[in-house]
């Protein structure tokens, strides 16, 4: 191919167009490489969607990601974050689109985040968390309005995040199982659940009844045990145990099952194979891993005929009560480099408008340290990424980061100005969910005064 073929892989620019389009030859293989460069990327409908969770375990220490600038703030930062305080001259400059006077930075680990932020790709919500209704510090000392249950535990809040409510439920559904339940017609005729797994069985993705497609790095784990010439006996035997009728129920329920699994790994293995390989490099990480294959799987979208998609994927690590400031730059440059490579695929199979990622954690951390680290919080800042996100803003209230001030109720623990309802709400919403189910599935989103917050 000559370097216009090579370059048009990245996209044709106006001034390549004029160079080579001055002769019908010209024009006749400018049209056969724009064909090559289509038949390259993803046939992603335009009714398409996909969701992408970033689920951050241990509860994310998010005051260091997002960092006022400005002099007056910087110096409450620093004097209540104290020996984990970010230098002022580190930060790397980002200006959002909605001015309150103050400045900010982010993180220097992160500037493939700030370069995602000023192309307006990369919205940050501030201070999220469990709530059942709007929460002042004087209201949550006194107890007049209702707390979230069991505040600052790792189980108990990675459970209420994943339901989309504050409540304990005896009965764990995900409000993304129960967002793939209500749109399950959208995905007509596919015996795949709409939710996808990379990083094992979740609470997020549980519904009544469905529960997450579970899905490996390299693929879908495919049954083993067939090799050779006494392997293909042993798998036609298997086969025609497998599709035989059962009297009891229970055998055949077993069987239905057992039948979609092995259709489902031959039909998303063969789609996988048939793929062009993806031009963006991924971090070798465990998250790049999983993010890799979650745009290999939005690659071939049509080819696994579902409209919506909704993806898990997970990072560890973050219960930093310790060794923080030796931690935290690595864990936040593996989340910046994975995230830009994945927006980078997103661009190359045309997908951007129609894949939205978001991240989610149980807690933030205490704005306070205990001399080597955090410890468990409540308010979190999130990022949300793609190309149908009004990106480059800040949305919701900043928490005061005032030690013993108005949004601390005890230790550095801040409280969320916005819920985890409100949250997902908006992300549901952008997905398809119609507004008069969204109560159904956040049954509290009715105590807040904006139901969904515009980020996307």
């Amino acid at each position: 191919m000559n370097s216009f073929g090579k370059r048009l892989g990245g996209g044709a620019s106006r001034r390549d167009f004029l160079r080579y389009g001055g002769s019908s030859a010209s024009l006749a293989l400018l049209a056969q490489l724009f064909s090559m460069q289509r038949a390259a990327r993803a046939d992603v409908g335009a009714g398409y969607k996909a969701l992408v969770c970033v689920y951050l375990y241990g509860g994310n220490d998010s005051f260091n990601l997002i960092v006022p600038s400005s002099n007056p703030e910087y110096a409450t930062y620093a004097a209540s974050r104290q020996n984990l305080a970010v230098a002022q001259n580190l930060l790397v400059p980002i200006a959002p689109a909605t001015s309150t006077g103050v400045t900010w930075g982010l993180h220097p680990s992160v500037p493939e985040l700030a370069t995602l932020f000023g192309a307006q790709k990369l919205a940050i919500v501030g201070n999220v968390g469990t709530l059942v209704a709007p929460l002042t510090k004087a209201e949550y000392e006194s107890g007049a309005v209702e707390k979230p249950p069991q505040l600052f535990s790792h189980s108990d809040q990675s459970d209420q995040w994943m339901f989309g409510s504050a409540v304990t439920a005896a009965q764990k559904i995900g409000w993304c199982g129960q967002v793939g339940e209500n749109l399950a017609s959208m995905n007509p005729g596919s015996v795949m659940a709409m939710n996808i797994s990379l990083d094992g069985s979740n609470t997020l993705q549980m519904g009544a009844t469905v529960a997450p497609y579970i899905l490996g790095v390299s693929g879908p784990t495919e049954l083993t045990g067939f090799w050779g010439s006494q392997g293909t006996l042993r798998r036609q035997a298997f086969d025609a145990l497998r599709q035989k009728s059962n009297t009891s129920k229970l055998s055949q329920g077993f069987a239905d099952v057992l039948n979609e699994s092995v259709t489902i790994e031959a039909t998303i293995s063969a789609a996988l194979a048939a793929a062009t390989p993806l031009a963006t490099t991924f971090p070798t990480s465990w998250l790049g891993q999983q993010l890799e294959m979650v745009a290999r799987m939005i690659s071939v979208q049509s080819a696994v005929g579902q409209q919506r998609q909704i993806y898990f994927v997970g990072k560890g690590g973050f219960d930093t009560h310790g060794n923080q400031n030796a931690e935290q730059p690595d864990l936040y440059a593996d989340i910046a480099q994975c995230l830009a490579a994945f927006q980078a695929a997103m661009a190359e199979l045309d997908a951007e408008p129609n894949v939205t990622l978001f991240t989610m954690s149980e807690f933030g951390r205490t704005l306070s340290s205990n001399a080597q680290g955090t410890d468990h919080g409540w308010g979190s800042h999130h990022l949300v990424l793609g190309g149908a996100v009004a990106g480059g803003d800040l949305y919701g209230t900043m928490p005061d980061l005032t030690l013993d001030g108005p949004d601390d109720v005890g230790g550095g623990r801040m409280i969320p100005t916005t819920s985890v309802e409100q949250y997902a709400a908006t992300l549901a919403s952008w997905f398809g969910v119609a507004p008069g189910d969204l109560s159904t599935i956040f049954p509290n989103l009715g105590n807040f005064s904006a139901p969904t917050l515009g980020f996307v």
